[in-house]
């Protein structure tokens, strides 16, 4: 058991580096230092970010040894630099990021080697090497990001998704109410926020089979979605009127077509895929346009897990066996969504078709701990942003590795949050129509 351990935190540290130099081999030192927008860090920072967490945790905190560069834990400190200001400070140059990266990264695997797996909870299960391999894959959700906002052509490349189609597929599927369990407190790799596990009560709800779309979303649009404050949160209202917002991000309107920039290629927009890059007010204003809701967290999570027929929570929506390509657009595989209909060997017992991968989805609930929650190993990861600040996003996005999605797994964000890989599905009660039978 120990040596699977051991290899799965290998494979896993191994995949998150090949993904990282992938992004940050594909463009010019230029382009790795430039800030490409106020909102994200310049490739380069990221980088070295990468190597300077991976050595603070793994080789000071699990293997004891001395800092190798303990100058830049300042200038590498997410909490203590904005990331519109970090390019001012002290970056180290593309070529010494590379070499100061891999110097860890070897050091660590003499770690992992050497490491009994056993023995406190940091190093329980190959825990910590699990949570670096995640901070970087997260990382490199954001990297992408970053080379979504950058300007010129093309940087990355990628075959598209396997086709799909919704048609045939209900539009709406009905969630029993009743008991499930709500987190996990066996997952080995989990994340404090995703813990401990515990019994919630869901009153019965439908819920869209698939995503909404770009083709759904441009009906919102054309109805006049944008100019009607009756669906927006006043938040919202007040967003879009100050910066001018009319469309999805990275939208245009041109010759009475819809056209997306997506990573420097300037395309008709897809009605059939799911609706990508926009904030939660967003997708709010468009569920309430629809007669309808986003669903709460507690639903998304009932709707991905919950199996009817044994009763128990599985870990994702197709079972308990970790994501294959026939089951979900995972790993920046693609550099888009699937059509929604997509992956029907990863469809949940219910039916309910791509709840992991593709879009994050925004829901109604505000971030907050589970009951029992226990901040760890640092406050900084989840326990600082709790509270009405932040939505909850689930399901993970086509940038997203594996080892940091389940079906527990929780995302957040601000709901102004526009550039990140976000899309929805809507819900309504089930007294609803029940009543009025």
């Amino acid at each position: 058991m120990t040596e699977d351990l051991r290899l799965r935190a290998l494979d896993a540290l191994t995949a998150a580096r090949a993904r990282t130099a992938t992004l940050t081999s594909c463009v010019d030192d230029h382009e790795l230092t430039a800030q490409h927008s106020p909102l994200m860090s310049p490739l380069v920072w990221d980088l070295a970010h990468i190597g300077n967490q991976e050595e603070q945790w793994l080789l000071r905190t699990v293997a004891g040894r001395e800092a190798l560069r303990p100058e830049i834990d300042s200038v590498y400190d997410a909490f203590e630099h904005p990331r519109a200001l970090r390019p001012t400070l002290p970056l180290l140059a593309p070529a010494e990021a590379r070499a100061y990266a891999s110097d860890v990264r070897g050091r660590v695997l003499d770690v992992l080697e050497s490491t009994p797996l056993e023995g406190r909870p940091l190093i329980d299960a190959a825990f910590a090497f699990g949570m670096i391999a995640q901070h970087e894959q997260q990382h490199d959700e954001t990297m992408l990001i970053t080379h979504q906002l950058r300007k010129g052509p093309a940087a990355l490349t990628a075959p598209e998704p396997p086709a799909g189609s919704a048609q045939g597929l209900p539009a709406e599927v009905l969630v029993p109410g009743g008991p499930f369990t709500m987190g996990t407190s066996t997952e080995p790799w989990a994340l404090d926020n995703e813990r401990p596990a515990h019994q919630r009560v869901v009153q019965g709800f439908f819920i869209d089979t698939v995503p909404v779309t770009c083709g759904a979303y441009q009906a919102f649009i054309e109805d006049g979605g944008y100019t009607d404050p009756r669906w927006w949160a006043a938040e919202g209202w007040e967003q879009i009127r100050q910066h001018d917002i009319a469309a999805p991000l990275f939208w245009r309107r041109e010759g009475g077509q819809w056209l997306r920039r997506r990573f420097g290629v300037t395309e008709p927009v897809p009605a059939d895929e799911p609706v990508l890059h926009v904030s939660w007010y967003e997708a709010d204003a468009y569920a309430r346009w629809a007669g309808r809701r986003l669903p709460t967290e507690e639903e998304w999570e009932k709707a991905a897990r919950h199996d009817p027929d044994s009763g128990r929570s599985r870990r994702f929506p197709w079972g308990d066996e970790d994501p294959k390509p026939p089951y979900a657009n995972l790993g920046q595989r693609h550099l888009r969504p699937a059509p929604v209909g997509s992956y029907p060997e990863g469809e949940s017992p219910l039916g309910i078709r791509q709840l992991i991968g593709d879009v994050w989805e925004w829901t109604a609930s505000d971030f907050l701990p589970y009951p029992g929650f226990a901040a760890f190993p640092y406050p900084e990861y989840s326990e600082v942003f709790f509270g009405s600040a932040h939505k909850v996003l689930r399901g993970g996005s086509f940038a997203v590795d594996q080892v940091a999605c389940r079906g527990t797994f929780r995302n957040w964000d601000l709901p102004v949050r526009r550039q990140i890989f976000s899309g929805f599905r809507t819900a309504r009660d089930a007294h609803v129509r029940e009543e009025s039978a």
